[in-house]
């Protein structure tokens, strides 16, 4: 028998509703409506918590506040509906928000019916004209497991280590995902840097070296799951890195013909000409499939002789950056034309040079996408493990 199995061995379990009148274990309680206007005008100290969960749920700060003391709380509208939190202090909720209110703590822990709720709320939320709901009234009809307090403490401190551990685990996978790009974006820097004697420098637009082409205009509700490989810009900031030899968006042969969309060619570098941020213009992805890619109007390709990865590259360099930066036009979308990123210039040494420069630089490249590829999967897992003991831990069937 393993040690979960001995602490709930024979443990004497009563059942009762969360929020019933009569035999309740809690009071429930809605928070106010809070425009943006009233948070902004009334800034303070005091949270506010709505329907979100990013940043534990708070939306701001103002100079009152409507609860005080230790309570769980709710999201009874919207996509969240049914998280729950636990909560301490002064603060106000919205009224897209319900509270809890243990009627006695001699009985019932509230870390205990957080984490009960956070397995069973969610069950009784409904979706109503398409929005999903859970109000006081279901959230009230809740069974909850009452063991004695010192059962439920014991509980309360295992899932606690968990959560702990977890958040350790994660916030040290962080910091070294953090150190590892800096130090590939410092050897990035350092080898692509050149002196005048060490290499050649050109504009990336001369004609001796290569030709910026901008891709056509198709519009998202074009993409279809198997067709001609497609780019869309959009893309280009979430999914593609360095380089790239599949896609994960296609487009009809018919369209392709009937618009006389452009395609990229092996060995060329796709180059991202338009977005919200300016840091991000102007990244470059090396497209080394062996057919073409179809190229959206927002980005460009850039057809030269150059190592296309030594390109991709030098586009994600901080000098690079530095070139092309005053030559974009800003606005609610910031865009580059060609003109502006061929005048760049790019030091270009000897094509056996190029290559040893990629070779370190996929070292690095590679051993941080590992990393970025294991963050989230590490943190699956353990989220996972903690689901598992938490589901064990309470559960009370038997």
């Amino acid at each position: 028998m393993n040690y979960l199995e001995e602490l709930l061995e024979g443990v004497e379990v009563k059942w009762k509703p969360l929020g019933e009148k009569e035999n309740g274990v809690a009071v429930l309680s809605r928070g106010r409506v809070m425009s943006k206007v009233y948070l902004a005008d009334n800034v303070g100290k005091y949270p506010v918590f709505s329907s979100q969960t990013a940043n534990n749920g708070e939306i701001g700060k103002i100079t009152t506040y409507d609860f005080d003391g230790e309570s769980v709380t709710w999201t009874t509208d919207g996509a969240n509906a049914g998280t729950v939190f636990h909560r301490k202090g002064k603060f106000s909720i919205t009224n897209v928000c319900g509270l809890i209110k243990i009627k006695d703590e001699k009985e019932l822990n509230y870390k205990f019916l957080f984490y009960w709720l956070s397995i069973e709320a969610k069950k009784h939320v409904y979706s109503g004209m398409g929005n999903p709901k859970l109000m006081s009234n279901q959230m009230a009809k809740i069974p909850v497991p009452i063991p004695s307090l010192q059962i439920q403490q014991k509980i309360v401190d295992i899932l606690d280590t968990f959560t702990e551990l977890a958040a350790e685990l994660a916030a040290e996978l962080a910091a070294e995902l953090t150190a590892r790009k800096q130090q590939f974006e410092y050897y990035r820097e350092q080898l692509l840097s050149f002196d005048k004697n060490e290499a050649k420098h050109l504009p990336m637009g001369d004609e001796s070296l290569g030709e910026f082409i901008r891709g056509k205009r198709f519009v998202k509700n074009d993409i279809i799951d198997e067709g001609v490989p497609t780019i869309h810009y959009g893309e280009m900031y979430t999914h593609y890195g360095t380089w790239a030899n599949q896609t994960k968006s296609f487009v009809s042969k018919e369209l392709v013909d009937r618009k006389k969309l452009r395609l990229a060619e092996k060995g060329d570098v796709v180059i991202v000409a338009a977005g919200e941020t300016i840091e991000d213009i102007g990244q470059g992805t090396a497209w080394l499939g062996n057919e073409g890619v179809v190229i959206h109007d927002a980005c460009f390709y850039y057809k030269s002789n150059i190592n296309p990865k030594y390109v991709a590259y030098f586009t994600r360099t901080r000098q690079f950056h530095d070139q092309i930066k005053k030559h974009i036009r800003t606005g609610k979308i910031s865009a580059i034309n060609s003109k502006g990123l061929g005048k760049a210039i790019i030091p270009i040494p000897s094509p056996e040079e190029q290559e040893r420069i990629v070779s370190i630089l996929d070292k690095f490249d590679t051993l941080t996408s590992s990393i970025s590829e294991g963050l989230p999967k590490e943190i699956e897992l353990r989220q996972k493990q903690y689901e598992y003991y938490r589901s064990k831990l309470l559960d009370f069937s038997n």
